[in-house]
């Protein structure tokens, strides 16, 4: 998370147009809905109408869109045909799930188109295109509202295309559930970047940072599973956890109170259970945790239940490493992972 006192260097570069910090900051900006680079020729902004991001993608997943004039997706005057061809096929339709057959009738290939853009933006086309619908479609739970119709903004046209996207990824729009059993979801910054939160009045279900890969999928397994409408908002049990999450990244909290609901297997409920079990500031391996189950041989099914986690941070998946000491896997990206586990062995020796 950007501190406030750095915030306030940006945006000061931001006024200046200062070069030299290219690449270290992109502002999104409230009132137009797009983000730029710190030396964008337009009009700039109040400081209060900003939001500094240290990625593109986090401000993608932010709801902001590239500015045409700055185009902070390029670098300056270098940019591919490919790449921007691409980049204006998102904006024309951003809500648009990208498969094989898409980059043919653009006549690009598909693995052209990740490596130019995982070069030039340390991101694939697949998750920029990703980033930009999620971040559209998440951008009416960032606020809290319960009506899409008011969110005509960012990129659509109409009301039924930020309908289409925002039932692509939770199943039902708000003004078609009400005699359906419904969960709330809701955006919770962190200092890790922004999570989503789902949850109904009693118990807290999922919470994943927004770039996970295979997010959306989860959220319609949830919804399948509970046979449930998610629709934007928020509960106590979100309340609770937002509180909880704020303490832990302060240092003053490592264990949660929220109530939980684990779908899961019998056996992922018992592998879930030991990993509550690891404390803060230790670390346990796969096999460890499958002699703790009584399985000794069940090293890759215990990986597989510790993978099937849907409760990041609060379960801690993150305390979970290979015999060799090694980090192994995170949904989250093995950079949060070691933060986390940094964190909380500082937290330990207070």
């Amino acid at each position: 998370m950007i501190s406030a006192d750095l915030k306030e260097q940006y945006y000061q570069a931001l006024i200046a147009k200062d070069s030299e910090y290219e690449g270290l900051f992109y502002v999104g900006v409230k009132t137009t809905g797009v983000f730029c680079r710190p030396t964008c020729p337009a009009r700039k902004p109040k400081f209060e109408n900003c939001e500094f991001y240290e990625t593109a993608q986090q401000a993608l997943l932010a709801s902001f869109r590239p500015c045409q004039r700055c185009r902070p997706l390029s670098h300056p005057n270098h940019v591919s045909d490919v790449v921007r061809m691409l980049v204006e096929a998102v904006e024309k339709e951003p809500e648009k799930r990208w498969k094989g057959q898409d980059f043919k009738a653009l006549s690009i290939d598909e693995s052209t188109a990740r490596r130019q853009f995982k070069k030039r933006f340390g991101m694939t086309f697949i998750e920029y295109a990703r980033a930009r619908r999620m971040g559209l479609a998440l951008k009416h739970i960032r606020s809290g509202r319960t009506v899409i119709e008011s969110q005509l903004s960012t990129g659509y046209e109409s009301s039924s295309g930020f309908r289409d996207a925002f039932s692509r990824i939770m199943g039902a729009a708000p003004t078609h559930v009400d005699d359906e059993r419904v969960l709330r979801a809701a955006w919770i910054d962190t200092r890790l970047g922004p999570m989503m939160a789902i949850a109904d009045e009693q118990a807290l279900y999922l919470i994943e940072f927004i770039d996970r890969r295979g997010l959306e999928r989860e959220v319609e397994r949830l919804r399948k599973r509970t046979k449930s409408a998610i629709v934007p908002g928020t509960t106590a049990p979100i309340q609770s956890i937002e509180r909880e999450l704020n303490e832990y990244f302060d240092g003053k909290r490592t264990a949660f109170d929220t109530a939980l609901f684990c779908l899961g297997t019998p056996f992922q409920k018992q592998v879930w259970e030991v990993l509550l079990t690891i404390p803060a500031g230790e670390t346990r391996s796969y096999q460890e945790i499958a002699k703790a189950l009584g399985k000794p041989s069940a090293c890759r099914a215990v990986a597989q239940a510790n993978g099937a986690n849907q409760l990041a941070i609060v379960i801690p998946c993150h305390r979970v490493i290979n015999a060799s000491g090694e980090l192994g896997g995170y949904g989250g990206g093995l950079t949060r992972k070691n933060w986390l586990l940094q964190h909380e062995r500082q937290m330990s020796l207070q």
